[in-house]
């Protein structure tokens, strides 16, 4: 096989991950190559969030060792949380190590993609400091036709308790439903931070066009 035709095979792989166009896939895995992560392997599919430093220092082996061990260990067919089990039992790393070392394997291996969570659907999240009075937005996201004004074309439909700090909402349009909402207002000086994280997406595809759509509101939301 040429080198252009395993490039070729590793777009197509990306393109079945993540539900990507082949164009889009193919300028994500240029854009990686030109800009590769620093102690990156060009084998992995995606660099994990803790660098290999972090991960040796912590655990007692890096990346590589790491795939090495899981690979002849329980193996990619196995799962995030009977894997996350084997590395905390049988190499005795503690419990947020032990996630780490499996986001890792799951990220350098291709079982698991930026932004997915270990059930396989995604997150997104969006953050912006606006000029507005957090108690007079919480307002309008606790009432319904309020609420429908503040997000034009979405339904949000309430799925926390009154008056917790951070509201969850089921999103959904004419398409159907689109996971949940979590709108965050914290306090930054003067101003406030608000933050809308969208959970439970199906692909990488449908995050990212979440991930433009609560973007551009937070700057319409900013600018009113």
């Amino acid at each position: 096989m040429t080198k252009h035709e395993t490039f070729k095979k590793r777009v197509r792989e990306r393109m079945a991950r993540t539900g990507e166009k082949y164009g889009a896939a193919r300028r994500a895995l240029l854009a990686r190559a030109s800009s590769p992560t620093d102690g990156a392997d060009p084998g992995w599919v995606s660099p994990p969030d803790v660098s290999d430093d972090a991960i040796r220092s912590n655990t007692g082996h890096g990346w590589d060792e790491w795939v090495a061990l899981i690979d002849a260990g329980p193996g990619r067919a196995a799962g995030h949380t009977a894997i996350a089990a084997w590395v905390g039992e049988q190499h005795d790393v503690p419990g947020w190590w032990a996630q780490s070392v499996t986001v890792g394997y799951e990220r350098i291996t291709g079982l698991r993609v930026p932004g997915q969570r270990p059930d396989g659907t995604f997150s997104v999240s969006r953050s912006k400091l606006v000029d507005l009075d957090p108690d007079v937005l919480r307002k309008l996201l606790d009432d319904d036709a309020d609420r429908t004004d503040l997000v034009p074309g979405l339904t949000l439909t309430p799925r926390s308790r009154p008056g917790v700090k951070r509201p969850r909402f089921g999103v959904s349009d004419d398409d159907g439903q689109h996971g949940v909402l979590l709108v965050s207002m914290d306090a930054a000086g003067p101003r406030l931070r608000l933050t809308a994280t969208h959970e439970k997406l199906a692909s990488a595809a449908e995050a990212e066009q979440w991930k433009a759509y609560w973007g551009e509101w937070l700057e319409a939301l900013g600018e009113s």
